[in-house]
């Protein structure tokens, strides 16, 4: 974690980790866009604001809630399908940043490679942060093992980018 000179509340935490899955990139990769997550990710309920919204579009923005209730705002930064995805990330008076996600073929399916670059804008974001960096290997064990469940289960896969 950084700390800005001057800054007394925040903090910054850049996080990489990457995970295996079997399945090949460009049908994986929906699994990490706002809809994809939604038929993967239990709670996850993205609200869009525009009827129709393309959720790999440049510019598209979308607003779940955290654990808390808070309201969290997504815009999608850039997008190469099948590829990568980068969104902006903003927990209204909690966290802001960044989101990566970036799938490379494996010999055996893919492997995600995330990153978080968030800044805490208050004390207590910030021990919520840094318990957040603490848990991320944890963090993205329980992306994959939800994904893997999912697709055990026969669970609903959106179309392959």
């Amino acid at each position: 974690m950084t700390r800005s000179p001057g800054a007394t509340t925040g903090c910054r935490v850049v996080l990489r980790g990457s995970f295996a899955l079997p399945l090949a990139r460009h049908d994986a990769f929906r699994l990490f866009t706002a809809r994809g997550e939604e038929l993967r990710v239990p709670g996850w309920t993205p609200r869009f604001f525009v009827d129709d919204a393309d959720d790999l579009e440049v510019g598209t923005v979308w607003q779940t809630r955290d654990d808390d209730g808070r309201p969290t705002t997504w815009v999608v930064l850039d997008c190469e399908p099948g590829r990568a995805a980068r969104y902006a990330r903003v927990a209204e008076a909690w966290t802001a940043g960044t989101v990566t996600v970036e799938l490379v073929d494996a010999a055996e399916g893919c492997v995600v490679q995330v990153a978080y670059d968030l800044t805490a804008m208050t004390t207590d974001a910030a021990a919520d942060l840094a318990r957040f960096a603490d848990g991320y290997d944890a963090y993205l064990e329980e992306w994959r093992t939800t994904i893997l469940d999912h697709l055990a289960s026969g669970g609903a896969m959106p179309g392959p980018v």
